[in-house]
């Protein structure tokens, strides 16, 4: 069976979705069947990954609210072992939609049932918001890993994830545990960097990664060619970071 792992936090720009695209792609690289699931309705990483949004038929809207079967709409990526269900703006209005729904909660854990088997890794990539899509998100993952940007109001909100977390598993979803935390935009000059990352081991003891995602403008450009980091610039510090990222990751470990 595959893992299903959500990138979550309710803060935007944080490097939620680059991390999701360049995670995603890092496990492919490395031999892994890797499905990215884009449930955000920016759909950032559908065009980060190379798909015109323009030309989708169908999108994760449409597992969810039309209980289109998700193996029909699982689109091949140009990068190796890596695999996309899309995302358009039709999503913004699915929480709407999904309130008057029966299983509010579980369409997304129904709509990857059957495929799951088929992928090794399956990424999930959520809005910036406690909403209906995330809490879908969190209810079909086995872990969640937490982007937190190296800044000073990287801790706010970090209460309500951890007790949003604990109500998933209280009514949704036993079985959900924090992966783990990757620290994004990280510069070792800045002496807050330090601070930030002393406050985090306090929220989440031996839970954070050791690799850290440094600022890059590099990382910045590559969304706008449809490209992973690895791909784009596969020499640059960013690119390295994602693939030990991937490391400790399938290790199991944080090294």
């Amino acid at each position: 069976m595959g893992k299903t792992i959500s990138i979550f936090n309710q803060k935007g720009g944080v490097g939620k979705t680059t991390t999701c695209v360049n995670l995603a792609a890092a496990l492919g690289d490395k031999g892994k069947k890797t499905l990215l699931v884009d449930i955000d309705p920016q759909g950032n990483s559908t065009s980060g990954v190379g798909i015109d949004k323009a030309v989708i038929a169908n999108s994760t809207y449409d597992i969810l609210i039309n209980k289109v079967p998700a193996g029909d709409i699982v689109t091949a990526t140009e990068f190796k072992n890596l695999y996309l269900l899309p995302a358009t703006m039709n999503l913004a209005g699915a929480e709407l939609e999904l309130a008057e729904m029966e299983d509010r909660y579980t369409s997304l854990k129904k709509a990857l049932a059957p495929i799951v088997a088929d992928f090794d890794y399956i990424i999930i990539d959520c809005p910036p918001s406690l909403g209906l899509l995330s809490l879908n998100a969190l209810t079909a993952s086995d872990t969640l890993i937490v982007p937190l940007q190296c800044e000073y109001y990287a801790l706010e909100g970090l209460s309500q994830l951890l007790s949003t977390v604990r109500t998933v598993k209280q009514f949704y979803n036993e079985h959900l545990e924090l992966e783990g935390v990757i620290y994004t935009m990280y510069d070792s000059r800045l002496k807050l960097t330090q601070q930030v990352i002393d406050e985090v081991n306090k929220y989440f003891p031996n839970k954070a990664y050791k690799t850290m995602i440094p600022r890059s403008v590099k990382l910045a450009e590559a969304p706008s060619f449809g490209m992973p980091i690895i791909y784009y610039e596969k020499y640059s510090k960013p690119s390295f970071a994602y693939k030990k990222l991937a490391a400790e990751i399938l290790s199991g470990q944080k090294y």
